[in-house]
């Protein structure tokens, strides 16, 4: 897989307590990876990464990335091969009740990572990961492209725009030149779903968690449109994107959206219809007029250049998508698996399902 480049490498991920850098982190090492994570917390309970035993795993720093200091030593003593950066305040609804800790963690975190590499100058494949509310989002019905205008009307998404528009300026100001070694990709993804995540005011969080208890879940826009993907599906585009820029470099620089196909996007309604199978529940769900902050109605990437510059695209297709989820929370909640080996389960069958696809990353 990814042509071994990740085999018998040290990979340091920012956010690696999280749903995404807990995924990341378990696909790593069942790559053959050593991976070392910094986070500022357990950041839900239950939590995906206790879940999974990772603590015992990797190298595990507890360490905010707003503190430069720190993350800059933490980088010079693991010299690490990649970076994997994920640390972010991701909830949309959160940004409204602390403004500050949204916009310091997402956009000063991220210019602490870049400086600390920009001092350090190590040899490192550094792969930044932002958010594809990046976007000035006009809910145009064709998907946004890489070079369309950063923008958001609430708080995350301005951090995420704004994040780019520096990842931007130190590349061209400091990456940009021969005498730089850090190789740097940007990935942009959204409407991620899957086993393991316990965030706040996330639809399908809220669905599991009431359902384990036979509760009906509150929806608050029933119609609102999303190209749902399973959490793989962007993982499998920055470990590509990885891959490439450690085989050459010759994407460096380059920010790349990673997306669902087309026919995946599903309303709310519809995807909790096909979720709450399976679930002993009479009432899935009702529908509330209680709307606490601004949603976009429509959100979708345009994925088109990584597959003309990678050969990337989706694996899965919304049934997929949806099995993999509710199969992962259903073994949870029933006590029918042990999680890190259900977790790998699904990763190698993700991989052999890639690989009937003759996917250009399963080589």
């Amino acid at each position: 897989m990814f042509n071994n480049q990740y085999s018998g490498k040290k990979i340091l991920i920012t956010g690696h307590t999280g749903f995404k850098g807990t995924w990341l982190t378990t696909w790593l090492l069942e790559l053959g990876a050593t991976v070392v994570g910094v986070s500022k917390d357990i950041p839900t309970t239950p939590s995906m990464f206790e879940v999974l035993g990772l603590e015992n795993k990797i190298k595990h720093y507890i360490q905010d990335i707003r503190d430069s200091q720190k993350l800059e030593s933490i980088i010079t003593e693991e010299k690490p091969d990649f970076i994997f950066h994920l640390a972010a305040q991701a909830i949309v609804s959160k940004s409204y009740g602390d403004p500050v800790d949204t916009i310091t963690t997402n956009v000063l975190g991220t210019i602490n990572v870049l400086e600390a590499l920009r001092r350090i100058n190590p040899s490192c494949i550094a792969i930044i990961i932002t958010s594809d509310k990046c976007y000035d989002n006009i809910e145009q019905v064709w998907g946004y492209k890489e070079n369309d205008p950063m923008g958001g009307k609430d708080i995350y998404s301005s951090s995420k725009g704004a994040a780019e528009l520096l990842i931007k300026s130190y590349f061209h100001s400091f990456f940009n030149t021969e005498s730089a070694n850090v190789k740097l990709g940007i990935c942009r993804a959204g409407n991620v779903i899957g086993g393991g995540d316990w965030a706040s005011d996330r639809i399908v969080v809220d669905c599991v968690k009431a359902w384990c208890n036979k509760e009906v879940v509150e929806i608050r826009s029933p119609n609102a449109t999303r190209p749902w993907q399973h959490v793989l599906e962007p993982l499998s585009g920055y470990l590509t994107l990885g891959q490439d820029l450690a085989e050459g470099g010759r994407l460096h620089g380059e920010a790349f959206n990673f997306g669902p196909r087309a026919e995946q996007n599903r309303t709310v309604l519809e995807l909790l219809k096909d979720l709450s199978d399976g679930w002993d529940i009479k009432e899935a769900y009702e529908v509330t007029d209680n709307i606490p902050f601004h949603e976009a109605g429509l959100l979708k990437l345009n994925c088109d250049k990584a597959l003309s510059k990678m050969k990337w695209q989706a694996t899965m297709n919304y049934q997929q998508t949806v099995q993999y989820t509710g199969s992962w929370y259903l073994d949870y909640y029933h006590g029918a698996a042990v999680m890190y080996d259900k977790t790998v389960q699904q990763i190698e069958s993700y991989q052999a399902l890639a690989k009937t696809q003759k996917a250009l990353w399963t080589v």
